[in-house]
């Protein structure tokens, strides 16, 4: 069935019952497939991501019914899901996975200064913005496998907070073992602990010796074995998982609603483009956005690429802001296939040159299609330190560095006439106390649910950058098949 089959849904009767949206991969293969099928692979079978073969329109101005974070959320992925989860078994899903989040708005904006806002994304339970995601991400992962009578093994890489948050949300659910690859050494200690100190028979944590883009570079590469991909049923949760992605462009839009003024411009912190991406998302699903403000640390591959063209990968230099201590950014993919038309075949020669060659460049033509909305700043680590130590002064809060990161990106780029400005805050304070202390001269206050993490025995098995060995660690614990 071609795309164009795809298009409207007929009952027996020949009569139109709606748009049916379909997933394809940026790799370019003929397989369209539909979302059940999209969140239980993650990965395409050709390597690519998968995205929406159309995008919806979902935006309708703000909504005057004042809906709960969980009810907007059910309502602006519905169109997304397209029916595979009734609209009823949707609501139960987010309702539960946000009832845990400690602020009555879920994702409360907080002024910091003329027409600059800070959007909360960390009172949910690891206190990060992977929370959004994991949360309804498990949740779906259970809805589809206890109607299927199956299991899956959820295979994961973090540069800190994806990897707490995905336990926090899998951890005993009896479909689902989890499998969690952090560099060794390279994350901070409360991310690390968040993650080693859960007990639970489904958890498994792996300190890989080497830096992120190895772990990433070992869950592709598990993705790709084939064999060992459906022996095993993996399933990802990192964001170059769809889902993942869909339930962070929730923010986006309920955040935009918000404001009186129009249109916004977001600054967001990021290392995988994961998160600005699911703004490029509201974007295409016919929310008004000004600009999105790519912000990165000295690891700047990103602004690199928007700002010269030239996507070339170099070291990755430990920072104070760990999460975006990363090279290869796997949802720019996303991106590239659409500025290239959504040509498949070209995304396939970039992927392989960034393989083999380390690289490739951007034409200014397609280089030209992603400036009209996207903006890249790196911002190096005298500047966050700063930017903590002037919101602090300005309004008494305290923000993370990477959360800073986005700040003073947002400031470098703004000015007055550039309208309302949402800085994302992409994690609570507490989890990076050291750099907080040393911006401010304060140490953020440790939150209840953090607390007991920070003095917990650890679990947690460390082994080399080698696929082999990774994948009998993965086979020997893993309850698939059993």
């Amino acid at each position: 069935m071609g795309l164009r089959e795809l298009a409207h849904a007929k009952d027996i009767n020949g009569e139109t019952l709606g748009k049916i949206l379909k997933y394809l991969s940026t790799r370019g293969s003929d397989q369209i497939i539909g979302f059940e099928e999209t969140l239980l692979a993650g990965l395409a079978p050709d390597g690519g991501l998968y995205v929406p073969a159309e995008w919806p329109a979902v935006w309708n101005g703000p909504d005057t019914r004042r809906l709960s974070y969980a009810e907007d959320a059910a309502r602006l992925m519905e169109p997304f899901v397209n029916g595979e989860i009734d609209s009823a078994a949707l609501n139960a899903i987010t309702r539960d996975a946000y009832s845990e989040f400690q602020h009555k708005d879920v994702a409360p904006l907080v002024e910091i200064g003329d027409g600059h806002w800070l959007l909360e994304l960390f009172h949910g339970p690891t206190l990060s913005f992977k929370d959004f995601a994991l949360q309804v991400l498990s949740r779906l992962f259970d809805h589809v496998l206890q109607r299927k009578g199956e299991r899956l093994t959820v295979i994961g890489a973090t540069s800190g907070d994806t990897g707490s948050a995905a336990i926090a949300a899998c951890q005993g659910r009896s479909n689902l073992d989890i499998f969690v690859l952090h560099p060794l050494g390279l994350i901070s200690d409360v991310q690390r602990r968040q993650m080693t100190s859960v007990v639970a028979e489904n958890v498994h944590n792996i300190a890989i010796e080497g830096t992120f883009d190895d772990c990433q570079r070992l869950v592709k590469a598990m993705f790709n074995d084939r064999a060992f991909r459906y022996d095993l049923a993996l399933a990802a949760i990192n964001s170059i998982n769809w889902a993942r992605i869909l339930a962070q462009v929730v923010y986006y839009h309920v955040a935009a609603s918000r404001l009186n003024d129009w249109p916004p411009t977001f600054a967001v912190p990021t290392g995988n483009f994961g998160d600005v991406y699911a703004g490029y998302v509201a974007h295409r699903t016919g929310l008004p956005v000004k600009r999105l403000i790519v912000a990165t640390n000295r690891n700047d591959i990103l602004t690199q690429s928007l700002t010269t063209g030239k996507h070339w990968l170099g070291d990755v230099t430990p920072t104070i802001t760990p999460s975006m201590d990363i090279q290869v950014a796997s949802n720019f993919e996303r991106l590239l296939f659409e500025i290239y038309d959504r040509n498949g075949v070209e995304i396939s020669r970039r992927m392989e040159a960034l393989g083999s060659d380390g690289g490739f460049t951007i034409e200014a033509e397609r280089l030209n299609k992603a400036r009209t909305l996207f903006t890249g700043i790196a911002i190096d680590e005298t500047l966050t330190l700063a930017e903590m130590g002037r919101v602090h002064a300005e309004t008494g809060l305290l923000i993370d560095p990477h959360t800073a990161v986005g700040v003073a990106a947002a400031r470098t780029f703004v000015t007055t006439e550039n309208g309302p400005v949402i800085s994302l805050a992409t994690a609570d304070p507490a989890k990076f106390p050291d750099s907080v202390e040393r911006a401010t001269g304060r140490r953020p206050k440790t939150p209840e649910r953090l607390a007991e993490a920070l003095v917990s025995d650890e679990h947690c098995d460390v082994l080399p950058r080698d696929l082999n060995t990774l994948q009998a660690y993965i086979r020997s614990r893993s309850r698939v098949g059993t």
